[in-house]
């Protein structure tokens, strides 16, 4: 099988006073390619941690985290930041547009960055992109206009400006009413049956009903890895 994700014995701890903390203990955990998982556990679990370091926005303190054919931890930043615009869509619970950029400039602001869609073609994919979530009618609206779930649309949209294999999302329908939650957790499973790879950290049991596998932190390891029919594992690795 191919993996998407390797994560090998990783962990990753902070200092802490006199000491540290230790956010990710010894973890490892593969995801295939065209995987949906939800990563749930309670809050100081690691769950964003993980997250972070998959989108190699930390750096692990021993181990080592494979994504998307790159080992992160042989990257220099330049090479992290560039390999994370080509491969990597992030969503965030606070949807996290720019609010004096217009919603298509939101989209097209990854593609002026990873230069991977010619510049003349970029207005034009971010209004492609905007009709594929359903908010095409709000291009050249500043953020602030929109609805929460308007803004989430958007902000999945300009996560998939550069077609990226991998998208990340941290609780991307904790601040939606149930509703519209429901339609964003819709468009991430349309967008997994057209084969990308999604790794999603919430406390929502509606996005674990959606993921074909369900991973549970506790203390920064992994207590149980679920695909969907399956009985729970016991264990850190998965």
């Amino acid at each position: 099988m191919r993996y998407t994700i390797e994560i090998d014995d990783v962990v990753k701890a902070y200092p802490l006073g006199q000491g540290r903390f230790i956010a990710v203990d010894h973890l490892s955990l593969t995801v295939g390619a065209g995987d949906f998982v939800a990563v749930v556990g309670r809050s100081g679990s690691g769950k964003t941690t993980l997250l972070n370091l998959l989108a190699g926005i930390d750096r692990p303190t021993s181990g080592t985290v494979r994504v998307a054919d790159a080992d992160l931890g042989a990257l220099s930043e330049s090479g992290l930041a560039g390999w994370r615009g080509r491969n990597i869509g992030l969503v965030f619970q606070f949807f996290q547009l720019l609010p004096t950029l217009t919603v298509a400039e939101n989209v097209m602001l990854p593609m002026d960055f990873a230069k991977t869609i010619p510049a003349g073609r970029r207005r034009e994919r971010a209004l492609q992109l905007l009709d594929r979530v359903g908010v095409a009618d709000q291009a050249d609206k500043l953020p602030a206009t929109l609805s929460g779930g308007q803004q989430q649309r958007a902000a999945i949209a300009r996560a998939l400006a550069n077609d990226p294999p991998v998208l990340l999302a941290d609780e991307p329908t904790g601040n939606l009413d149930s509703a519209t939650a429901a339609a964003v957790l819709e468009l991430f499973a349309s967008l997994n049956k057209e084969g990308r790879t999604i790794v999603v950290v919430t406390h929502e049991r509606e996005v674990r009903a959606v993921a074909g596998r369900e991973v549970m932190l506790q203390d920064g390891r992994i207590v149980t890895s679920d695909t969907a029919g399956e009985s729970p594992r016991q264990g850190t690795k998965a």
